[in-house]
Order: C-alpha cells, then sequence, then structure tokens
C-alpha cells in the first residue's frame, strides 16, 4: 500500500489535516456555520474562523481533485500550441493551470544544443539527461498540484512510448492526480513542414543555424523517435481518459471522460484550429450615458459616436476582409454601431454589458456617495467583486465562454461590444490575469486586430480619430473602507 507524504502546510502544522477535528460540536445534526463573501455576495460554510479578508478571496476549486494533463505525439505536431492554449484557456475559466514544458528543462540543465545526435535512441548519455529532465518537471507538477494551489497541470513532453506513460500513470496515482492524455498525430508533410519553420526555427536550440540546417536536423531529431512511437491504442489503452487530435483537428477519438473538467477540455480541443485569421474587437460608439459618466444602461449614440460608426464601416471595407462575420450584444449602442457597417451582423445576448444591479446608470460619485462600502470593497478586489444584484468579472466570464469557443471555431470576426466584455475577450487572447483583466484599457473609438501566431497573439491598436470621452478608470492607491469620498474619487474620469 502506498502511502503519500502530507503537504508542507500539514508538516509544519500550518492547517489541520482532512477529517481531523476542527469543531468542537461533530454531530452529523449540527448545522455549518455560514458567511457571507462581501464581495461575491454569496454564502459559504465559515472554515474554522478564518479571517473575513481570507475567506473573500480564496479560490474556488473547480475540480475534485488535481488533474495532470499529459502530451502525446511525435516533434512538430503542435503538442506545445495545444498546451499553451489549454494552459490559458483554463486559467482564464478560472481553474489554477501551469504548463510543464520537459523540452525546457532540458535546454535550461544543456545549455547548449548541438545536433539531433542527443535524442538518437542509443546516445545513452541523451537518454539519461530526457529521463532527469522528465523527472525534474514531474517533481515540480507534484509541488504545484499538492502545495501551490494548482489544480491542473499540463506536462508537455513526446510521451511516446507506452513504458513513459506507463511511469506518468504510476506517479499520478501515487499522489492522487487525475491523468488525460492529448494526442496530436499529423502524417500531413506540409503540415509538419509549416510547423517546423514557423515555430521550431525559433527555439533556442537553432538560434546560429541556417533554414536549411535547422530543417534538416529537425527532420532527423523526429526520426530518433518514429521507430518506439506507440500510440494511443483503442484496445490496449481502453482504460485511459484520453483524446486523439488527427490531422489538426480533422477528426477526433475520445476515450473514457470521466469528470466535468475532462469535458470542457475535451470540447475545446475540438473547437480549436490553425487557419490564419484575424479578430477586431471594438467598444460600440460614444453613447449619452458614456458623456454623462454614468455606467451601464441602454442608451444611444451621440453625434461622436455616430461619426465613429461610418469610420468603423472605412476600416473594416479598407482591411478588405474575406468572410467576415459581426457580432453585436442585444444593447441599443452597438447595434447602431453596426448598422453602419451596412452588412449583416449577429446579435448575442451573452455580449451585453456587466450588469451593474443596483448601480446601473449611476455616476461613481453617487455610488460612493450611497453605497461607499461597496464601492470600496470593488476597488479592492474588482475581479471578484459582484454588484448587488449584479454582476462581477469573474461572472462575466463564464458567460462569456461560449464566445470564445465559437470565436476559435471561426475565422475572420469582428466584436461590436462593451468596456468590460472587451476586458475579458482581450485578457483570454493576451493571457492576462485576473487581477489584471479589469484594468485593461479599451478605449472608445480604437480598433483592436488580433491576430494569433506560433504561441500567442499580435495585437494592433487602430484608433480611429474620432473625438470620445475617456471611461477608463485606474485602481485608487487607498482601497480602505474607512477612506475619504476625494481618495475614492481620485481616479474616476472627467465627465459632463
Amino acid at each position: 500500500m502506498r502511502h503519500r507524504s502530507p503537504p508542507a502546510e500539514q508538516r509544519h502544522g500550518k492547517l489541520p489535516r482532512v477529517g481531523a477535528s476542527t469543531m468542537e460540536d461533530k454531530s452529523p445534526s449540527s448545522p455549518r456555520e455560514l458567511t457571507q463573501n462581501p464581495l461575491k455576495k454569496i454564502w459559504m460554510p465559515n472554515r474554522n474562523g478564518l479571517p473575513e479578508k481570507h475567506i473573500s478571496h480564496r479560490k474556488v476549486c473547480m475540480t475534485n481533485c488535481p488533474t495532470l494533463i499529459v502530451t502525446v505525439g511525435l516533434p512538430a505536431r503542435g503538442k506545445t500550441y495545444i498546451s499553451k492554449k489549454l494552459t490559458r484557456y483554463l486559467n482564464w475559466i478560472g481553474v489554477p493551470t501551469r504548463e510543464f514544458n520537459v523540452g525546457q528543462y532540458r535546454r535550461d540543465f544543456l545549455k547548449i544544443y548541438k545536433s539531433f545526435e542527443f535524442f538518437r535512441p542509443d546516445n545513452e548519455e541523451g537518454l539519461k539527461i530526457r529521463r532527469q529532465c522528465a523527472s525534474a518537471a514531474l517533481n515540480d507538477v507534484q509541488l504545484y498540484l499538492t502545495e501551490e494551489g494548482g489544480q491542473v497541470a499540463v506536462f508537455d513532453a513526446t510521451n511516446t512510448t507506452r513504458e513513459r506513460r506507463g511511469l506518468i500513470i504510476q506517479f499520478a496515482e501515487q499522489n492522487g492526480f487525475k491523468v488525460f492524455f492529448v494526442e496530436s498525430v499529423c502524417e500531413d508533410p506540409e503540415v509538419i513542414q509549416e510547423n517546423i519553420v514557423q515555430v521550431k526555427l525559433g527555439s533556442p536550440d537553432y538560434t546560429n543555424c541556417n533554414t536549411e540546417e535547422a530543417v534538416e536536423d529537425f527532420m532527423k531529431r523526429i526520426k530518433c523517435y518514429e521507430n518506439s512511437y506507440e500510440t494511443l491504442d483503442e484496445v490496449l489503452d481502453r482504460d485511459l481518459s484520453y483524446i486523439k487530435i488527427m490531422d489538426v483537428g480533422q477528426r477526433f477519438m475520445v476515450n473514457r471522460v470521466l469528470d466535468h473538467i475532462q469535458s470542457r477540455i475535451v470540447y475545446y480541443l475540438m473547437n480549436i484550429h490553425i487557419t490564419p485569421r484575424s479578430i477586431y474587437l471594438c467598444r460600440h460608439g460614444e453613447s449619452d450615458l458614456n458623456v454623462r459618466g454614468r455606467i451601464g444602461g441602454d442608451s444611444g449614440l451621440t453625434p461622436n459616436g455616430k461619426q465613429f460608426a461610418k469610420k468603423l464601416n472605412q476600416f473594416i471595407q479598407t482591411q478588405n476582409i474575406q468572410d467576415l462575420k459581426v457580432w453585436t450584444s442585444q444593447m441599443k449602442r452597438t447595434i447602431q454601431t453596426a448598422e453602419a457597417l451596412c452588412v449583416p451582423y449577429e446579435q448575442w445576448k451573452v455580449l451585453n454589458e456587466i450588469d451593474a444591479g443596483d448601480c446601473e446608470e449611476m455616476m461613481y460619485e453617487e455610488i460612493q456617495e450611497r453605497y461607499p462600502l461597496e464601492f470600496a470593497l470593488r476597488d479592492q478586489d474588482k475581479y471578484r467583486y459582484r454588484y448587488p444584484k449584479g454582476e462581477s468579472y469573474e461572472d462575466l466570464v463564464q458567460r462569456l465562454e461560449p464566445v470564445i469557443m465559437e470565436l476559435e471555431r471561426q475565422e475572420n470576426v469582428l466584436v461590436v461590444c462593451h468596456q468590460a466584455v472587451m476586458r475579458c475577450l482581450l485578457a483570454y487572447f493576451l493571457d492576462k490575469t485576473a487581477e489584471e483583466l479589469p484594468y485593461l484599457k479599451c478605449p472608445l473609438h480604437t480598433v483592436l486586430k488580433l491576430t494569433p501566431v506560433a504561441y500567442g497573439c499580435k495585437v494592433e491598436s487602430i484608433s480611429l480619430n474620432v473625438e470620445a470621452v475617456n471611461t477608463h478608470r485606474e485602481k485608487p492607491e487607498n482601497v480602505d473602507v474607512h477612506r475619504t469620498a476625494e481618495d475614492a474619487l481620485q481616479t474616476v474620469p472627467a465627465h459632463l
């Protein structure tokens, strides 16, 4: 029988063991005391008298036990591309996730890469180093998932043999992790060649190589793995949980999806593609309530806003975009903006602006006057704070997940939306944290052109040179609930 070492918090006496006595009355009939989270406006079980501040900032666990995602496949099959996108997506929806790339461990260990000879199956020294690097990565996985609050770890390596995958499964069982394999299989030489040129040639391994030499060396590196490669098998691996992605998403094989998080991973991976495209994000034209410094509402465009709509039409025409799709919210100001484009557009209710609840159509000055505590709490944690009878940015991210899925499925799309909505979408593509997201600058009358590249997203900001009010409020330095009104309103943008 295997025994797990207790987490560091238990070893040092910081937290009680799971199942240890934490309350004087252990009677099953005694209801657990509830404490309201002031930021999220929800009730939750009180955790042994933890301070309110601690409770407010605790992360929600979206997995019933940690999950280890393991990539499988030959080099240049898009494993790292998948790993990075999956990590970005899971972090965006609120599941703490980290990628562990074994190739980077190898580069850190070796410092200088000489040639494909290192990967030859008969190179005992190379094999030893690669095993050490994989072991070091797994040690870091164990630390992340058991002591650092991680919920999902992505182990990015070739893992091409059944023996290697067996060792990973054994490691996961010893630590109480679920395992989900993601295999990428591709036989299209053009796709492989494109991946080598676009991605691998930018690797530190080939800093001082010309293109032809680098491509030749990498092709030989692939050959080193081919003879020992054992693909996931329908019969031999029928007890494993996995998705097999064939020819960059042309076909899929899915086996034994065991829980909610694995289901979301599968759905996400079945929607992404590598077709070159651009996504255009912009807010509606300036609205009447923008000018008056009032949040939310459903007002129409000002003369400046209507001028922006015309300029947006001219800009889109200059882009010469094939099969452009246009999406708006169901609010008047985005629809009026899209009408000027003179093209069909889709209205998405989920693209509506964040619901400010009791604070809808109020100025920041009015919120501070009527609800000073609420105003301070929002400044303390803008991402998780939920307006009374309204939404938080965290809620908005969950609401916008179908939009992200559809953006991944589509090619060229223009999304005409709102400030908070645009921040959430931008945070996904630029891999921004929950703390950064609510303060991303999304000015009126500016278009952001996002072009996916190898492992990220290229961003171009295009101002259409139409005057508009500033609606961006920086975070005040003083976020104490007892601050003065002057301190609270210090960063409120000017308005009528």
